[in-house]
Parts: C-alpha cells; structure tokens; sequence
C-alpha cells in the first residue's frame, strides 16, 4: 500500500507540475505589472479592513480563515523536510514560489470573489469550482475540482496535520498518539459543528497570536545566534544554485522540495486560498485579491523563514543524499519532520524549545484542520447547490473527524504522502483552471486601480467591464 502511494505521489508531482507552479507565478506577475510589489501598501491598507455582514466575514477575517489554512505543519515540518531532502537551498525556492505565487493567489482570489454567490442559508460561498463553471462552462471540471477537494481537505491533508501534532506531543511530554488524537477530535468536532461564523471568529483570534509569538522566538534566537545569520543567507544562496560542495548533489532536489513545499505550506495555486476569499464583504473583488496575496508573504516569508533561520543558525539538521547516504554529518536521532525544529530551539533555549515548538504546531495545525473542513464544506455546498443535505454535512463532519484520529497512529511519511497527493491534484486542476479565466481578474485589477487613481471609493460593475455570469455582482451594481 505505502509504495501504491509513493507511486502515486511520484506521478503527480512530476517536474512538470513543478515548472507549472512557477511558470504559472512568473507569467502572473507578468501580466499583473507586479502587483504583489507594487500594491504592497494597499495591501496593508486593507488588510485593516473590519467590515463584515450577516452573510460574509471581514477583510481580515477572511485573512485569518485564510492563513489558518496557509500556516499550518507545512510551516514547520515541512520546512524541515524540505532542507532534508532538497537542502538549504530549498528555501531559496520557498521564498521564489511565495514571491511569484503571490500573483497567482491574486488571480484565482479574485476570480473566487467575482463569482461568487449566496447559499440556501443566505452565507457567501465561492471558490475553484464556482469559477470554472460560471466562468469557462465547464460543468464537469467543476465538479471533479468539487470532488477532488472534499476527499483531499477532508480525508488527505487533516491526517498530516494531525500526525504532526501527535509527533511533536510525544517528543515534548511523552503524550501517546491515540491521546493526542482524542483531544484533537473532541476540540474539533466543537469547532466545526458550531459553522462558519465560529470559524473564522476562532482564526481571528488565534491565527495572528501564534504566528507572532512564533516569529518573535524565532527573532529571539537569530539574536542569540546573530554571529551566523549572514553566514546562514549565504548558505542559503549558495546553495540553491549549486555553488556549496557539500550540497551539490541536491541541487535539482533543492528546486524539487523548495517548491512542491512551498506550495503545501502557502498553498497559491493550490486553490484553497479561494473559498475564504469568497466568504468576505467587499466593496470590489480586487480588494481580496490583494489581501489573499499578502497573506502568501505572512506564510513563506515570514513563518516559513522563521523556521528556516532556527534550523540553520543551530545546525540541527540533516542532509540526505539521493541515494539515501548522509551528506552532512548526522545528528544521532535526529530525524526530518518537527524534531529539527524542536532540536534548534532547545539547544537555544534548555527545556523549553520542545515544548514551546509542540504548541506552535498544535496552533498551527489545529487551526489548519479546520481550515480544512471549511473548504471540504464549501465544496460540498457546490455539490448539494441550493438543495440542503443535512445528512452529507454530518457525514463530512465525521469522516473529517475520523481521518484526524487516522492520521495520528500513521507513519509520517505515510500521512505526508497521502497530503502531497491532495494538493497535487488540486494544483493541477486549479492552475490550469486560471490560466484559461484569467481575463476577469485582470479587468477587475485595471478597474480597481483606476478607480482609486480618480480618488473614488471603488465599486464594482462587471457588466461595464464585459464580465458575465457575476450573478452577486450584477444584482449589486446600479
């Protein structure tokens, strides 16, 4: 079963979807002039924004929904294995797939915003499956992305989530697997049976507390090791271009591991970013775009590089050669995953690095699962339409449930593997999906600055624009 899916895994993450991911990125930032440089101010503007309705959450609720999914055990784990298999040099990659990833984060945001519409219920839904079908008419694709997303957010990616929180509790306090797992799905099951409100008022709150309590240790210790931060950045850089001997024979690995965990960990393309977009009260479509392209800069260059630099500048980590040989020399016990980030703070801060990491996954995590079944549910919302199936709610809700116990007695690279597979596949779908529809978010980025260079408060009209089947939208512009 495990080389079934090793097999798999292999297949869709071919070089292929890899120059995809960044190919994609270039051409996007390309056609948006560089909008994830040049609207870096509107961004942060917006991102203040607390307006919020009976049927949609704020800017930065939408923002936080949408980071609880992006920062998650990707963040710290996956950084770890990413300088595992592809070396220091993968987080050079990291940082390009975020920098060009934001563009592309812009595109399928606002297209998700344009598109989207109201629930039986009266809640605002949109996301991948939307688009494609008001957008290119492809009701088939639609529904395939819809289905590939319910069995990836709701049975693939939880159980990698889970398994690291239960990796990290055991390495912390000797807390067992099916433990872990009992907490997780009762703490869970609260949270997700209370809606969508409850969501995103819970990754409100916890979101920007972990993330800043997490950047600010990992401050802490590039301070204690200030001496080696230049060396580390230059480590780095050498790295990624094959210039540092030790790393040599990882050079195409470094590419391979920086992206495919980049993407898993800031998630631009991947289209899960889309579904909280969609939930947000906005005055123009464009204005979630530039928030959901910031919220790639929180993950990758700032969490991401948080964990990075923690790893580096201790030296607590491992290498492996292609061929399976240490390449650097080993750290007895050390193996990839939480427990090179969990080493690194320890060594700089004694009995309290484990412990302090386990519950930065924990948070992380958690809130990522829920993430999860947010965009499991809307999905699933697209496949009832405006036929109300209580029942399939509840059986999501419990399969959900299931896979996060499932998830924490597995093996790790099991869970990552089944993970990666989720993520390909919505990659696949969702990048090919905006590089035909990206017509609309391009208008909408003209219009939108356009409207502010002639000082006015922006409004969106599609009909003015050419842009049909915006059913929200038409019904909204005078």
């Amino acid at each position: 079963m495990t080389a079934l899916i090793d097999a798999i895994n292999n297949l869709i993450w071919s070089k292929a979807l890899i120059a995809l991911c960044l190919g994609a990125g270039l051409y996007f930032s390309i056609r948006t002039r560089f909008m994830q440089v040049r609207g870096f101010g509107e961004m942060l503007r917006l991102m203040r924004s607390n307006k919020a309705s009976e049927s949609g959450v704020s800017s930065f609720q939408a923002l936080a929904m949408s980071l609880s999914g992006r920062v998650g055990i990707g963040n710290i784990a996956g950084v770890a294995t990413a300088i595992a298999y592809g070396g220091p040099g993968a987080v050079f990659w990291m940082w390009m797939t975020a920098f060009l990833g934001a563009s592309t984060s812009y595109i399928e945001c606002t297209l998700a915003q344009i598109y989207k519409e109201k629930d039986a219920e009266g809640r605002y839904r949109g996301g991948p499956a939307y688009y494609i079908e008001k957008a290119m008419g492809q009701r088939w694709y639609a529904l395939l992305f819809a289905v590939v997303t319910v069995i990836a957010c709701g049975l693939l990616l939880p159980g990698v989530q889970a398994n690291g929180i239960a990796a990290s509790m055991q390495t912390a306090w000797g807390i067992a697997p099916s433990v872990s797992a009992a907490g997780i799905a009762i703490a869970l099951a609260f949270i997700i049976f209370g809606g969508v409100k409850r969501i995103a008022t819970f990754a409100e709150l916890v979101v920007p507390f972990m993330a800043l309590s997490y950047i600010l240790v990992a401050v802490l210790i590039m301070f204690l090791n200030a001496g080696k931060v230049p060396e580390v950045v230059a480590l780095i850089f050498r790295s990624a271009f094959g210039m540092e001997a030790a790393f040599g024979a990882v050079l195409g690995l470094a590419v391979e591991w920086g992206v495919k965990r980049g993407i898993y960990s800031n998630e631009a393309g991947q289209g899960t970013g889309p579904h909280s977009a969609a939930a947000a009260e906005v005055t123009h479509p464009a204005q979630q775009g530039y928030v959901q392209a910031f919220s790639i800069y929180v993950d990758t260059l700032l969490v991401c590089s948080a964990t990075a630099f923690i790893i580096l500048s201790t030296g607590m980590y491992n290498v492996v050669a292609p061929a399976g040989g240490m390449i650097v020399e080993a750290l007895p016990g050390l193996s990839p995953g939480p427990g090179f980030a969990q080493a690194a703070v320890e060594s700089s801060l004694p009995g309290y690095g484990a412990g302090f990491v386990a519950l930065a996954i924990l948070f992380f995590a958690f809130t990522t699962i829920v993430a999860y079944y947010y965009m499991a549910e809307t999905n699933l919302a697209y496949l009832n339409r405006q036929v109300c199936r209580p029942w399939m709610v509840l059986v999501l809700r419990l399969a959900l449930i299931a896979a996060v116990a499932y998830g924490t007695m597995r093996s790790a690279s099991t869970a990552w593997a089944l993970g990666d597979i989720g993520v390909g596949l919505m990659a696949w779908l969702n990048i090919i999906a905006i590089l035909i529809l990206q017509k609309p978010a391009l208008l909408a980025l003209r219009d939108y600055e356009a409207q502010k260079k002639a000082g006015k408060e922006p409004g969106f009209d599609p009909e003015a624009l050419g842009i049909r089947n915006a059913g929200f939208w038409q019904r909204k512009s005078p």
